[in-house]
């Protein structure tokens, strides 16, 4: 079974853990983050290392910022990935406290 295109990877935000997460190919991929009065900090990015290089962690931090964006909530990007996918996209460094 061929593994899905980025923008065919489905991502759910499970708010109780506090993360962004998505199942591909039976293996779990998050983007982890925390409160801090209005302001989403996020802490850790994970794709496991035989998903890497196919846009997973991209597809994360992209629906993760969307998500801090329709929130109207700023973002604190002390994960190095998330910090480097803002520096790429400049629509999303609005978002930053």
């Amino acid at each position: 079974m061929a593994s899905p295109a980025p923008d065919e990877i489905a991502v759910s935000h499970n708010e109780p853990e506090q993360r962004f997460e998505t199942l591909v190919d039976g293996q779990l991929a998050i983007c982890e983050y925390q409160f801090e009065g209005d302001r989403m900090v996020f802490t850790h990015t994970f794709v496991p290392s035989q998903l890497r290089g196919r846009g997973v962690a991209q597809k994360l931090v992209e629906v993760a910022l969307k998500n801090a964006m329709t929130e109207k909530r700023r973002v604190v990007p002390a994960c190095s990935y998330v910090a480097a996918f803002i520096e790429r996209r400049p629509e999303y460094k609005v978002l930053v406290a």
